[in-house]
């Protein structure tokens, strides 16, 4: 049985009075990909943020109840924030690569936290656009700019950079949605290999996206969690009829 790396029990988020998530329950499972469905509105990427704490940038937000990342508490007020964002990485739904060169991009996280050795940046480099599928074609122009890239590259870029501050688990939030078939293909393929070396965690709109990536699948709906469990019932067999009306089309 995979062990347990994230539990929330009655967590619920507020932006400002409006209470976006109600009493979410849930354990995420170490190495397996746990994707988030359900319309939009429905705080699936407000929960996702919520498990690395990229919501506290936004003013005037509240919580309640517990996240347990790896057994500690992330709302404790004794975490380092930043400490948690490397161990928990998040990806965006649109490639927001810097203005930089291809190898400053992936850099930037390890000079950020101490890492001056060029040696050990080269390799480190290297070794994150391999494991996000994109050094085969850009280790020829490392040092140009990461805008040149495809769209779907530069978002494999984004991962490698994500990858290269070595993290647990890795957040994603609708990698795929804005990118070409081809290009949504390589990112599944990567997610699926990554899932052997970290744990993640997709929000997708895209039914089939889910059923194909994931191990387990939760679904959201006006800020609940309403079912959560193997995808592969979830998609044949769901426990829930709102699920069975989301999943089947009948709304949202």
């Amino acid at each position: 049985m995979p062990e347990t790396i994230i539990t929330t029990r009655n967590f619920s988020f507020y932006y400002a009075e409006t209470k976006a998530l109600a009493n979410v329950n849930i354990d995420i499972k170490k190495n397996e990909v746990t994707a988030f469905i359900g319309p939009s509105g429905c705080g699936k990427s407000t929960f996702l943020r919520s498990l690395n704490r990229m919501n506290d940038i936004i003013p005037g937000i509240s919580v309640e109840g517990d996240v347990l990342v790896m057994g500690e508490n992330i709302y404790d007020k004794r975490v380092d924030v930043v400490d948690l964002r490397r161990k928990v990485g998040l990806v965006f739904q649109k490639s927001n690569p810097f203005p930089k060169s291809i190898f400053e991009n992936v850099a930037y996280g390890l000079k950020i936290g101490g890492m001056k050795n060029k040696a050990e940046l080269s390799d480190r480099v290297e070794t994150s656009l391999r494991q996000a599928a994109l050094w085969d074609e850009v280790q020829d122009r490392l040092h140009k700019s990461a805008m040149e890239l495809s769209g779907g590259q530069q978002q494999r870029l984004c991962i490698a950079r994500t990858l290269a501050v070595e993290p647990e688990i890795i957040l994603m939030d609708e990698p795929a949605s804005a990118l070409d078939p081809i290009s949504t293909q390589k990112i599944e393929d990567l997610i699926f290999k990554l899932k052997e070396n970290y744990t993640i965690i997709i929000v997708t709109h895209n039914m089939q996206q889910a059923s194909r990536v994931s191990d387990i699948t939760a679904f959201f709906y006006l800020g609940e969690l309403v079912e959560v469990d193997s995808t592969m019932k979830m998609f044949t067999n769901p426990g829930n009829k709102r699920t069975e009306d989301y999943i089947t089309g009948r709304f949202g």
